[in-house]
């Protein structure tokens, strides 16, 4: 099992992370982009992940994976059971969520940074 400390170390490893609490939950955002979201229990966390693939993780892991609520189903993100992740898959899905919100020229200097 991974913690809210977990989430953190990697989060806060990424550049341009701004670590915030918005109404009692911890956000992790680049700009004014959220990429990653504790629950108010830090059981669960929200982070970016393509749309496309998001009905597919969830039925190939339902007690990993699960829908956002109603109203956050548009936009491209999921939820994570952190009971049910290690940390190396932690790691992947935080680096992914950052990936997804950060100019492409970012990311490029972080992977080569971090081979």
């Amino acid at each position: 099992m991974v913690t809210e400390e977990d989430v953190r170390a990697i989060a806060t490893g990424l550049p341009r992370t701004v670590e915030r609490l918005v109404r009692d939950r911890v956000k992790f955002n680049v700009g004014r982009i959220v990429y990653v979201a504790l629950s108010r229990d830090e059981l669960t966390m929200g982070c970016g992940f393509p749309k496309e693939e998001r009905e597919a993780a969830i039925a190939a892991e339902p007690g990993k994976f699960s829908m956002p609520g109603v109203g956050d189903q548009r936009y491209q993100w999921i939820h994570v059971a952190l009971a049910a992740i290690d940390r190396d898959e932690l790691a992947e899905l935080v680096t992914d969520a950052w990936r997804r919100c950060v100019p492409k020229t970012v990311a490029r200097e972080y992977d080569a940074a971090n081979p």
